[in-house]
């Protein structure tokens, strides 16, 4: 029974700091743009190289 003295403040107290800390999070614009950063993965590639061989022919380097 003592322990609940102790556990029932220690669970509002780190609720507290989750909801602080959610609060902070959407504050700061994490929640902003949900999709970009997973659309910029499939469409990062970089340009494609082109290598002269020493023979003269041209190569494209993925």
């Amino acid at each position: 029974m003592e322990s609940l003295f102790i556990l029932i403040p220690l669970a509002l107290i780190l609720v507290a700091i989750a909801i602080r800390v959610f609060f902070w999070a959407v504050d700061n614009g994490q929640f902003d743009d949900l999709e970009g950063p997973a659309h910029s993965i499939l469409f990062d590639d970089d340009p494609a190289v082109e290598k002269t061989l020493p023979t003269g022919t041209k190569v494209k380097d993925d």
